[in-house]
């Protein structure tokens, strides 16, 4: 295990930074960036741009993953206790009795709590409760309550990292920072490699909302080819395996609409000859990340999405192996370093 991305990404999973509101989370990405890149800039969304020049400089490929997180704000102060809304999709059933921080004038502790059945309408007596049946508990008095908090205060889930064996990490936000960890694995492997292209290590924003932070930072880079990297479902008890992909057997490669047919090969058979385990993941619609916006920024974007197998997604308790997230991370490297020139000629489409 890389000890210092495992270090990175357990501080990257120890921070709230919700979509629109991901200014922790690029703070520490600069401190660790900032000696992997030639250049640090910010787009004027708030995406993260990290420039890695290459010794030819005319081409250029963006690696693309978001750094906003999903959860909650507050939209009334009701008596003693707080009344939500979700920030990206937030499954409410696994919302009773999570800890979370309130963070109102000042940061505040809180739980979130739902009534006694008996006391709710008679159709959610027997089902698991609505957001809006849900309340934070924050132990204050109403008066208290009313001077700290304000609607429109953010709520995050206060989940502590925690490591379980065989090189699984447990979190919160591991969607998408466990992507994070993977591209700044990436950059460290390309110091001291010689790569003829220019790297951009752009950390989105907004992408669990609005996909703005890819679309704007796309069209203001303008790359030559893009890769979005992001989380995909992790087979747990009771899942399609058809449709989700075991922990620590490697990343999956995109395949659908958003993917360009030249850049999957590349990815397909660069990762074979290195050995490095992957699946691919079929995406015969929308791939549900950051490629959406990219493809279709300025003239049109060629895209691939590399994903990590990620369990119990957009929950307090999201689940990835270290093992997978590097070898992303090494994909990514060496596949920077293989473009040059030549590399052109093969961005057709082919049906």
């Amino acid at each position: 295990m890389d000890d210092k991305i495992h270090s990175l990404l357990k501080s990257l999973i120890s921070l709230p930074g919700l979509s629109g509101h991901e200014k922790p989370v690029r703070t520490i990405l600069e401190e660790a960036w900032q000696p992997l890149v030639d250049e640090l800039s910010t787009s004027r969304l708030g995406s993260l741009h990290g420039l890695k020049r290459g010794r030819a400089g005319e081409h250029s490929l963006l690696l693309a993953a978001h750094m906003d997180a999903i959860g909650l704000m507050v939209t009334a102060v009701h008596g003693e206790f707080l009344r939500l809304a979700e920030i990206g999709g937030v499954d409410a059933r696994v919302l009773p009795g999570q800890l979370v921080t309130v963070h109102g004038r000042e940061d505040l502790p809180g739980v979130i709590v739902q009534p006694p059945a008996y006391l709710l309408p008679d159709e959610a007596h027997n089902n698991a409760p609505e957001l809006r049946y849900l309340l934070v508990d924050t132990g204050h008095t109403a008066r208290e309550l009313k001077r700290l908090v304000r609607p429109g205060d953010l709520v995050s889930f206060a989940q502590t990292p925690i490591e379980l064996s065989n090189d699984l990490l447990v979190g919160h936000t591991l969607d998408n920072r466990a992507s994070l960890a993977a591209v700044t694995h990436g950059l460290q492997l390309l110091q001291g490699r010689l790569h003829d292209w220019n790297v951009w290590a752009v950390a989105t924003v907004q992408e669990e909302e609005t996909l703005g932070g890819a679309a704007t930072s796309a069209f203001q880079i303008n790359p030559t080819l893009a890769v979005a990297i992001d989380v995909t479902f992790g087979s747990s008890p009771g899942s399609p395996g058809h449709k989700t992909f075991p922990l620590g057997k490697g990343p999956t490669l995109g395949w659908g609409p958003n993917i360009h047919p030249a850049i999957f090969e590349a990815f397909r058979d660069l990762a074979e000859r290195l050995e490095i385990p992957f699946a691919v993941e079929v995406l015969p619609r929308h791939s549900g990340t950051d490629a959406m916006a990219m493809q279709v920024a300025a003239q049109g974007i060629p895209n691939m999405v590399l994903s990590i197998p990620l369990r119990y997604m957009h929950t307090p308790v999201e689940m990835v192996s270290m093992k997978d997230i590097l070898r992303a991370g090494r994909l990514l490297a060496e596949f920077a370093a293989s473009l040059d020139a030549a590399f052109l000629e093969k961005i057709t489409w082919k049906d």
